[in-house]
């Protein structure tokens, strides 16, 4: 049922789009997306969908955490995961940066050899900059 929901509104994006094609004048841009690039666009990528809040587990399949957020660089490039590990319903979690090639994709959950829950919270907590 999602699926043809999803599609639907697709199609109904497509049409609007269309019919809002105007004639691109010098010095003026387009907001948003082109109808002829929606199509590309959902069968793309999506950190919401593939990476956070998926679980982290050690080699021994113990889960030790969460990944909480992504830290894109200045070249966007992925360079290092923020895990969230212990806490109870948002209380008292412990952040953690991880490089992000330390980490190993495995049906689904990403896999940080060497990690326990002892060992992440040893680590010095992550704070975003104000």
């Amino acid at each position: 049922m999602r699926k043809i929901v999803v599609a639907g509104l697709m199609v109904v994006m497509m049409v609007v789009a269309a019919g809002n094609v105007v004639a691109q004048v010098a010095g003026s841009t387009t907001i948003g997306v082109p109808a002829s690039e929606i199509t590309t666009l959902t069968k793309g990528w999506s950190a919401k969908k593939q990476i956070l809040g998926k679980p982290v587990y050690n080699e021994q399949n113990e889960k030790v955490g969460e990944v909480d957020d992504i830290i894109v660089a200045p070249d966007k490039s992925i360079s290092y995961a923020i895990v969230s590990v212990g806490g109870f319903l948002g209380l008292g979690e412990h952040y953690v940066a991880i490089p992000f090639n330390q980490f190993k994709a495995d049906g689904g959950k990403y896999v940080l050899r060497g990690a326990t829950k002892d060992v992440l919270k040893a680590i010095p907590n992550f704070d975003y900059a104000k």
